[in-house]
């Protein structure tokens, strides 16, 4: 669009990119805060939210339509205030208003168009409108407002917010469950998840399908737990077939939001951090228990996916990768056959074969997106090459493609940098360094860690976003509880007891300032905060875990670091409210599911103490350890499992492994200490 005639809004001002793409748009757009809000009180007008990200195709789209045209516009400021939020900066608000959208009976999505009352209660929302129907709607309802009807609205607002205000344990029936974990019930809860498996291409038996990897985490836990070598063998199949899909980028490394079919083949082609770090965690984990190769190529290229893409000069991650470029979906991703004859030449049938492209096309417009079906044995096999030679022809392959590339015109970066969001990538890293013990992986988890430390931090708080250097906006309870995650993680794969503290002072912030002791869960948002006109709490597990089960799995795992009882009860406390509606619906609460699971068989304690510490940590951990805390030093700590540890006779270095408050006698080599785990 021409910017040249158009005086920049109050978008102009923000921190996020999504907010100031709108910036030109002729709508007199507010940020949400107490300038609009003040507004519309004063003048006695109606509210018009309007909620999207940066990597929403239909965000883009209706922007086109309706937000950048003249008319449209006038009919949206004579009526309304209007106000923008970008979700990924204001989860607080999308929560509450996506909530008015489920009370009202109507699908969720993005956008996300809500109209409220000028005391900002929802009466009205929906998602996309094509132009004709959005400027019809504005027009009903701004007359509805300002004339007979808007007691009748504001009547309707009250109805929708006793739904919105009520408790979310109550809501879906949340009991405190009596009696403890039984084998008995995880196995019901297990069979429950089992019944949704797609057994034929992995994942869940729908479409369009989403990696979930909570899902497929809790699964290995819980083939740990249970022994079942049918859990093992789906997750295994799903994380192949993911890995094979046009979910995942063929060529660079790094996955797609979720694909459109039940193939994992066309995905909404945005990339976002939040994914690609759990996955980096998923994947690790997965090569522990498997020693699967294609698991670690996955890792190795999504890491340096992120170094290329995502990465700031000072170790900060920004958020995402948009879906389009030059107007298209997916148009940076994808290849004719034609284009493909040019770029790879005299080996095109043999690259066309491995990544099943097609004259005709497998995708829109005789595209082809690039996926496998099948080992590169198994290709090898067929073409009678040896695999040591497709290896080689798919190296060159994919640099090839990465030249040509480099010529197109790039998909939108949203470049704000999220506390929650590099956390995930942070523990995705820990994860990462843990299964391979490569140093670099570990050098970024260090530099990020550094970075939130200086950036997104002010004394025990933390805030949501930053932007050039600037913090803005107050943590949420899932900016703190994935920092904490990421911190005890970062602590036992290097042994620097600050990551330990660090994330017991963020605990403690927490307790204070989110903690509902009627309920024993959190609040969503810090008692200091803005308040909105309801105070949420987050329990069910999406493509990022509820803020509630991680933060019972910090405590959980905290609790044993600094044997602290109060840390540990409360965890299994938080479990035992949530727990009858985990056995029910396991699909929307499979991390509560993996704090189940260890509950059930918990892990051990390990402390290693001496001068080969570290080295030893590493070798330990390629082993995939489910729910075991370690601790570390070479010389002493005043840590509560490493305090009253020594090392062995003659500086040798000693490994104590401990359950239930006791240890056994200390064994002085790995492979002694996995024998005894």
């Amino acid at each position: 669009m021409d910017h040249a005639s158009q005086l920049p809004n109050r978008l102009a001002q923000e921190t996020s990119p999504y907010l100031q793409q709108h910036a030109y748009n002729p709508v007199d757009w507010y940020p949400w805060g107490p300038e609009a809000l003040g507004r519309a009180q004063a003048e006695q007008k109606p509210i018009l939210v309007s909620i999207g990200y940066a990597a929403c195709h239909w965000c883009h789209v209706m922007e086109r339509e309706s937000f950048e045209n003249e008319a449209v516009a006038a009919v949206m400021n004579a009526n309304f205030v209007c106000i923008k939020v970008d979700r990924e900066e204001r989860p607080d608000v999308d929560q509450i208003y996506m909530d008015a959208l489920h009370a009202m009976g109507l699908q969720g999505g993005w956008p996300l168009n809500v109209f409220l009352t000028s005391a900002a209660k929802p009466f009205y929302g929906g998602t996309y409108f094509p132009q004709g129907n959005w400027v019809k709607l504005l027009q009903n309802i701004g007359e509805a407002y300002a004339g007979e009807h808007r007691a009748e609205l504001e009547q309707s607002a009250e109805r929708f917010m006793e739904v919105i205000g009520g408790s979310e344990l109550q809501k879906h029936q949340g009991q405190p469950a009596d009696g403890g974990v039984s084998d008995e019930e995880f196995k019901l809860l297990t069979y429950n998840l089992e019944v949704q498996f797609d057994r034929e291409r992995g994942g869940m038996n729908r479409e369009p399908k989403f990696p979930m990897p909570s899902i497929w985490r809790f699964l290995l836990g819980a083939h740990v737990v249970s022994g079942s070598q049918v859990l093992l063998d789906q997750t295994v199949l799903t994380l192949r077939e993911m890995a094979w899909g046009g979910i995942y980028d063929q060529a660079h490394g790094g996955f797609a939001r979720y694909s459109v079919d039940a193939e994992w083949l066309a995905p909404h082609f945005e990339k976002m951090l939040y994914d690609n770090g759990q996955l980096l965690s998923l994947y690790s984990e997965a090569f522990q228990a498997t020693q699967n190769e294609l698991f670690r190529d996955v890792v190795y290229d999504t890491v340096e996916f992120i170094r290329l893409e995502l990465t700031n000069a000072e170790g900060g991650f920004y958020s995402s990768l948009d879906a389009d470029s030059e107007g298209e979906e997916g148009r940076f991703y994808v290849f004719t056959k034609d284009e493909l004859r040019g770029i790879i030449g005299d080996e095109e049938p043999l690259f066309s074969d491995y990544y099943n492209c097609t004259a005709a096309g497998n995708w829109e417009h005789g595209r082809n997106i690039l996926h496998r079906r099948q080992t590169k044995e198994d290709f090898a096999t067929s073409h009678q090459l040896t695999s040591g030679a497709v290896a080689e022809l798919v190296a060159g392959w994919k640099q090839k493609i990465m030249a040509v590339r480099a010529t197109r015109v790039r998909p939108g970066l949203d470049d704000k940098i999220l506390t929650g969001w590099n956390a995930l990538m942070l523990q995705g890293l820990t994860d990462a360094y843990r299964a391979f013990a490569e140093p670099e992986f570990l050098a970024m988890a260090e530099h990020n860690a550094r970075f939130i430390e200086a950036n997104l931090r002010e004394g025990a708080c933390l805030f949501r976003t930053c932007k050039n250097g600037r913090p803005s906006i107050n943590g949420f309870l899932e900016d703190y509880a994935l920092v904490i995650q990421a911190y005890i993680s970062l602590y036992e794969v290097s042994f620097v007891e600050t990551w330990l503290r660090e994330a017991e002072a963020l605990t403690e912030y927490v307790l204070n300032n989110f903690f509902d002791s009627a309920e024993t869960q959190f609040f969503y948002t810090d008692s200091r905060a803005e308040p909105l006109i309801a105070r949420k709490k987050e329990l069910f597990d999406n493509v990022i875990p509820a803020s509630n089960s991680v933060m019972a799995h910090n405590l959980h795992r905290l609790g044993r670091h600094l044997e602290n009882a109060r840390y540990s009860d409360l965890a299994a406390a938080m479990l035992a409210q949530v727990r009858q509606l985990v056995v029910k619906e396991p699909q929307h609460l499979t991390n509560w599911a993996a704090l189940y699971a260890a509950q059930l068989r918990p892990g051990a304690e390990i402390a290693i103490m001496g001068p080969e510490a570290r080295a030893f940590r590493q070798e330990l951990s390629r082993h995939f350890l489910f729910d075991t805390v370690i601790a570390g030093t070479k010389t002493g700590s005043a840590l509560p499992l490493l305090r009253h540890l020594k090392s062995g006779t003659a500086g040798r270095t000693a490994i104590h492994i401990c359950r239930n408050r006791a240890c056994l006698a200390p064994v002085y080599s790995v492979a002694e200490a996995l024998a005894a785990l």
